[in-house]
């Protein structure tokens, strides 16, 4: 069948450009405090006075640079990296800032930049998500040109749920974007305003942002970045409850991404939710088992499991149930991965409510409510509270597999197979 290009409204007006403020602080006393939080003893008192000293040195004018530290600051700040001995990819970043306080004139913004921006990718990587964005918003500090640096901002601000910090970096990184010509960046910091008021569930505004990161991405033939939009597309006609549209989104954006990429991975474990939450639970589970050898993340494995876990429950499966309750367990117990946490015990309250465990089903939609209503989450802290209320009453609240057109319905099944044919090395 001959493919069909998902075409996106065309803007019609100009707009000015100037490059805005952003913010720089949350509900923090002050600079770091999360980043000791996080990460305590020697290594957090180095994080924390590595990030101090790159601020410092990013924020003064050049010509001052070279009175900022003390004479042996260089030596202290060596010998406090040798008794914290970080592992080897974050030593080398932290060693580059010790020799930023020895020579602090003789140090380019570049390497400063790209240091911290290291040490963002180790916390990152570690599931400290404070420490990431502390040591993001120093790189972009440091190169304020850097319209990448902004977005990497921005992305961490809203994995935290900052949601306004996050607003002001992806509207900066648009303008530098803008201004210099660099379209990949300003595509994803579309993309990334888009996702943002998806989370704040308002979706025309999120809508409008995901259309002109498409617009961008196919202006300038960058395939995987459409790919994405259409995603985000997709999920705001699922929240939209606009089924067809939502189907046939789906398959454009499994059109625009590459054979076996991060992205198709996570797209295809975004539509298989989709299903399970349409009560279409066989459907989904060989999609979301292709997923698992190329989601490797803890937080992407961490969600996978949760929702093999709710649609094993939603066929009766009690054995795949049990061993998915257990894998998201364990990665909760030794994972980072708060911001995936409160979806994830909602859906094993579901799944462990549809095969009538009623005690396992109550204790993760509590944690699901105690997590979510931590992280402001609305949208699931209002789904606990009905699921808790079902299963008071001993009744699931998952609901029978909805009444859709045959025509829709082939072409979810015809999906599912060209979803795990491609993921698992099979030309669709």
């Amino acid at each position: 069948m001959q493919s069909r290009k998902f075409r996106v409204p065309q803007r019609k007006t100009q707009r000015r450009w100037r490059v805005p403020p952003a913010l720089k602080r949350g509900d923090e006393v002050f600079e770091g405090l999360g980043l000791l939080d996080e990460v305590t003893g020697e290594k957090g008192l180095l994080l924390w006075q590595s990030l101090r000293d790159a601020l410092l040195w990013a924020e003064a004018p050049e010509g001052d640079r070279a009175s900022l530290f003390a004479a042996d600051a260089e030596r202290v700040r060596m010998a406090m990296l040798m008794a914290a001995a970080p592992a080897a990819d974050l030593e080398e970043p932290l060693a580059a800032l010790a020799r930023m306080v020895g020579e602090p004139n003789a140090t380019s913004e570049e390497m400063v930049s790209l240091a911290c921006r290291r040490v963002a990718q180790w916390a990152d990587e570690q599931g400290l998500l404070t420490t990431a964005l502390s040591f993001a918003q120093a790189a972009a500090t440091v190169t304020p040109g850097d319209a990448s640096a902004a977005f990497a901002v921005g992305q961490l601000a809203r994995r935290r749920a900052e949601h306004a910090r996050a607003e002001t970096w992806f509207r900066r990184a648009i303008a530098l974007a803008r201004q210099i010509g660099d379209w990949p960046t300003y595509s994803k910091s579309f993309l990334g305003l888009g996702r943002l008021y998806m989370q704040r569930g308002k979706l025309p505004v999120a809508r409008k942002f995901l259309i002109r990161s498409i617009r961008a991405a196919q202006r300038n033939s960058l395939h995987t970045l459409e790919g994405m939009g259409l995603h985000g597309l997709f999920g705001v006609a699922v929240e939209s409850e606009r089924h067809e549209e939502a189907q046939e989104l789906a398959r454009a954006a499994f059109e625009a991404h590459a054979p076996g990429s991060p992205e198709l991975s996570r797209l295809a474990q975004d539509v298989a939710y989709w299903w399970i939450t349409q009560g279409s639970f066989a459907r989904s589970l060989p999609v979301l088992r292709s997923t698992l050898r190329h989601l490797t993340l803890p937080s992407d494995q961490l969600t996978i499991y949760g929702n093999i876990a709710r649609a094993s429950g939603g066929i009766g499966d009690r054995d795949g149930f049990r061993e998915a309750w257990d894998a998201c367990h364990d990665l909760l117990a030794e994972a980072a991965v708060d911001d995936r946490a409160a979806q994830t015990l909602l859906d094993l309250a579901h799944g462990a409510a549809s095969l009538g465990l009623w005690d396992k089903a109550e204790t993760a939609a509590r944690q699901a409510l105690e997590t979510g209503s931590r992280r402001h989450e609305a949208k699931i802290r209002f789904s606990a509270e009905a699921l808790i209320d079902s299963v008071r009453h001993h009744r699931s609240a998952e609901t029978a597999k909805r009444v859709v057109k045959p025509a829709v319905e082939e072409a979810g099944e015809m999906l599912a197979e060209n979803f795990v044919r491609s993921l698992n090395g099979v030309p669709a």
